[in-house]
């Protein structure tokens, strides 16, 4: 099941093929939003599936015709920051101008698994759905796309344990991590992260798949104005998703609609920018206003968005 947000309302739908059907309006009980219905757990997943399989009329509507929000229930963002090897190689290789070997990308990934997790949050009032434009940050010239699998966390719970992820993961998403990397980041394991977060730093979608995607096997893509950047799948990542949620979790409480987005994998304009021989980095690969960058998976779909 594909849940998106859906028109001016911003209600809750099942995405089926062409189609978008208003749950609410079929089955009243089902939340029209969508904080309200992750929190519903269990009995809103079955009510939806009874919805969709007897809609009719006013309650389907055609996707073409109205707009997909970002399927965000407005709450926390956690980012995993180095959580793919050939990325962290692919950084590690230019800082140095060495080549990128499978001993390099081998060897990040031991040195990551020793250092333990890092990350970020992105703390944000609104994120970018499909289609939506996306500010160009003024203060950068290198700014990155870093395409992204991401879980929807269903239930409230602390102090999780790795080995029970599936019972707290409501769906499946895809995130774009828009990244400013002009080295303006503080250097220092607390800060406020202002190259992660700036108007629409993140996108979310199209959609939230339900029940069907194992989340530690998706495949992914970016695309930079229709040239292939990016292609990895989730079960490259160095700290799985129960691991990363038994880390964060501890005195911590997660509530229904916490995201927690993967990390990137190679393919990202840092991880393939090499400096010059003065020691300036060039901007060919790093986006500009006017580009379109596309996050897609086969399992969930694409989440499209140009910079103006």
């Amino acid at each position: 099941m594909k849940i998106v947000v859906f028109g001016p309302d911003r209600r809750v739908g099942a995405l089926e093929g062409s189609k978008v059907i208003d749950l609410n309006r079929v089955d009243s009980s089902i939340p029209a939003d969508l904080a309200a219905m992750i929190a519903a757990g269990k009995p809103a997943i079955e009510a939806a599936k009874k919805a969709i399989a007897k809609a009719s009329g006013d309650a389907v509507q055609d996707a073409a015709k109205v707009k997909l929000h970002a399927p965000w229930p407005g709450k926390r963002i956690a980012m995993v920051g180095g959580n793919y090897a050939d990325h962290l190689a692919g950084m590690e290789a230019n800082m140095h101008n060495k080549p990128l070997t499978g001993d390099s990308i081998k060897q990040a990934y031991e040195v990551a698994r020793s250092k333990g997790h890092w990350g970020f949050w992105k703390v944000l009032d609104e994120c970018a759905g499909d289609g939506d434009e996306v500010p160009f940050p003024k203060r950068t010239k290198y700014l990155d796309y870093e395409g992204e699998v991401a879980i929807v966390i269903g239930k409230r719970g602390k102090d999780i344990k790795a080995s029970q992820v599936a019972d707290y993961v409501w769906g499946v998403t895809m995130i774009n991590d828009w990244s400013i990397r002009d080295g303006n980041a503080l250097p220092r394991g607390m800060s406020y992260n202002t190259a992660k977060n700036f108007d629409r730093s993140c996108s979310v979608g199209p959609c939230i798949v339900v029940g069907e995607v194992d989340f530690q096997n998706v495949d992914a893509q970016t695309k930079v104005n229709g040239e292939v950047r990016q292609s990895f799948n989730s079960k490259d990542m160095i700290f799985n998703f129960g691991e990363v949620l038994e880390f964060l979790s501890q005195d911590f409480s997660f509530v229904p609609g916490d995201i927690i987005s993967g990390g990137t994998a190679k393919g990202t304009a840092a991880d393939q920018t090499k400096k010059n021989a003065d020691g300036t980095k060039p901007t060919d690969l790093f986006l500009k206003p006017g580009d379109t960058v596309e996050i897609s998976s086969p399992q969930i779909g694409s989440v499209s968005n140009k910079l103006v």
